[in-house]
């Protein structure tokens, strides 16, 4: 008799540490994930359920630090992002009245045309959500086409959304402003200020230095749309803008 053959058809679920049993339920049944199992005694267990895809939860080891956020993670690979992102803001925004775009919990931000996104839970975990036609090579430090802004730009734009990493982005950004925004264009300069009071609001910075240097500018119609065009999906904009 011989032996069963194996099958592609394996099913994988991430295990992640849980340092809350409450707060771990709580964000993910806002977000509108069903609890399949959940057990605190004699050890934590959490089985999580939404749309195609489980997410299960364990003890944290000893000493875990979800600030840290290096917890645990997924990836979560869809044929696009955007409806996700959008489900997610609108169940947050239902059951908070707000999007948590700082600290624990929380939900990156989702710029049009990118490719993924990240839900950072209370445990540090990291739910990131990428689409399956996402380029596979990056030019990390900004593409070798660009120069000068334009560039430091499209390497927060790798930091923020490929590297999780806000802070890093915004220490480029302020160099690059000082080295090259009195030689950019008004409207290239007023975009890498927008993203500066975003990521100022997203790590609890002082926000006022960028703002005032941005309503300090002179913008042509031409450079306001340019900027809504890129920059529509942030909601405060047009009270930043001069």
């Amino acid at each position: 008799m011989s032996e069963p053959a194996i099958r592609p058809n394996e099913t994988t679920v991430p295990l992640m540490p849980c340092a809350s049993v409450e707060e771990t339920l709580a964000f993910y049944e806002a977000l509108g994930f069903e609890a399949t199992y959940k057990q605190s005694k004699p050890y934590v267990y959490l089985a999580l359920r939404w749309s195609g895809f489980h997410l299960h939860f364990g003890p944290a080891p000893k000493g875990l630090d979800p600030a840290r956020e290096k917890s645990g993670g997924c990836l979560v690979m869809v044929d696009a992002v955007a409806p996700y992102h959008a489900a997610f803001v609108a169940a947050l925004r239902r059951v908070h009245g707000k999007v948590p775009g700082s600290g624990l919990p929380r939900i990156t931000r989702y710029r049009p045309g990118a490719s993924r996104f990240t839900l950072i839970d209370p445990s540090g975990n990291s739910i990131i959500f990428i689409q399956r036609d996402e380029p596979t090579e990056l030019e990390y430090g900004g593409s070798k086409k660009l120069t000068g802004l334009a560039k430091a730009l499209d390497n927060a734009r790798i930091l923020r959304e490929f590297k999780n990493d806000d802070l890093q982005a915004f220490r480029a950004l302020k160099s690059a402003v000082r080295r090259h925004g009195a030689d950019a264009p008004a409207a290239e300069r007023a975009i890498a200020l927008c993203h500066l009071i975003d990521l100022a609001a997203v790590l609890g910075e002082p926000a006022d230095p960028w703002a005032a240097d941005l309503r300090a500018l002179e913008l042509t119609d031409d450079d306001r749309q340019r900027i809504e065009a890129e920059l529509g999906h942030l909601a405060e904009l047009q009270e930043w803008l001069p």
